[in-house]
């Protein structure tokens, strides 16, 4: 919106329902002042993990104090737009902070864009399109020149992948995830699925260096394949991602499930996950492994 209301005459953001929006440097002051000071293989890290601790607890402190987080983020919305805002309708959400992610917002560009009157939102439900725009389940009709969609988001699971063992069609939703990293039942295959509470590149990293140390060991020991095997003394526990979004909802039948204990539980926490993934056993319980196979020699042909 910010970027639109720029150059058009006017810009309606229209929502089906609000969200949290918090505003956040677009420059991190803490990057440019060490920037200034320290080499940047110094620097880097410094800033990645003050990112990674910043992101973690924010999360943890949205789960515990619910209520607490969202006076934070609502006494922001409201110092930072005009004064009779409707923050009740277009920016209070019915659900907790990070039941849904929070939207981030650079240099509070959305806020200012909405107090310079070129931006508007508008909270409701789409009844249909109509000659002139859009109208919607209250009535209201919203006239526009140019509709842009934003809509029907759907998950596919391993880009839309089949898995099969042996001829056998594996569904993920009958897998159990071992260590988010690996399926039950399904040798040598890992997938990647990011965190929902931090940047999701950080679980990319984390899988790719458990991947290349798992593929080590197969090689120094002889063996052709690992699998993880569910245990059949559990029974499925709490969704794969925990995320209220209704495109997380409606995908979750596509993706693994998780029982209540490690290593076949996704807990969604990068500290947890450093030293699981990049200094836990590789023999652990779940994880078993096979020998490769002598090759058979070729068939003898009669001769004619």
């Amino acid at each position: 919106m910010p970027s639109l209301a720029a150059e058009a005459a006017h810009v309606t953001m229209l929502q089906r329902t609000p969200s949290y929006v918090l505003s956040l440097p677009g420059t991190d002051p803490l990057a440019a002042a060490l920037r200034k000071r320290l080499p940047g293989k110094v620097a880097y890290p410094i800033v990645r993990w003050k990112n990674v601790l910043v992101s973690t607890a924010s999360y943890q402190f949205s789960r515990r104090r619910p209520e607490a987080m969202k006076a934070f983020v609502i006494e922001g919305m409201l110092k930072a737009l005009p004064h009779d805002f409707e923050v009740d309708t277009h920016f209070t959400p019915p659900y907790a902070p990070w039941d849904q992610r929070l939207c981030l917002i650079p240099d509070g560009d959305l806020f200012s864009a909405l107090g310079s009157g070129k931006a508007s939102i508008v909270t409701g439900r789409i009844e249909r399109f109509t000659e002139r725009g859009i109208r919607l389940e209250s009535g209201d009709e919203l006239e526009a020149d140019v509709i842009v969609t934003a809509t029907g988001l759907a998950l596919r699971a391993i880009g839309g992948m089949k898995l099969t063992v042996d001829g056998r069609p594996v569904g993920l939703s009958d897998t159990v995830s071992y260590k988010g990293v690996m399926v039950s039942g399904v040798p040598n295959f890992s997938l990647v699925i990011g965190y929902t509470n931090n940047s999701w590149t950080l679980k990319a990293d984390l899988v790719s260096g458990y991947v290349v140390r798992l593929l080590k060991h197969l090689d120094r020991n002889g063996y052709a394949s690992a699998t993880p095997v569910g245990p059949r003394d559990e029974a499925a526990t709490g969704a794969f991602l925990d995320l209220s979004s209704g495109y997380v909802q409606r995908g979750l039948d596509m993706l693994p499930r998780q029982r209540a204990r490690a290593p076949w539980r996704l807990y969604q926490h990068y500290l947890r996950d450093v030293v699981g993934m990049r200094h836990g056993r590789l023999t652990d319980q779940g994880m078993t492994f096979q020998r490769r196979r002598p090759a058979t020699a070729p068939a003898t042909v009669p001769a004619a």
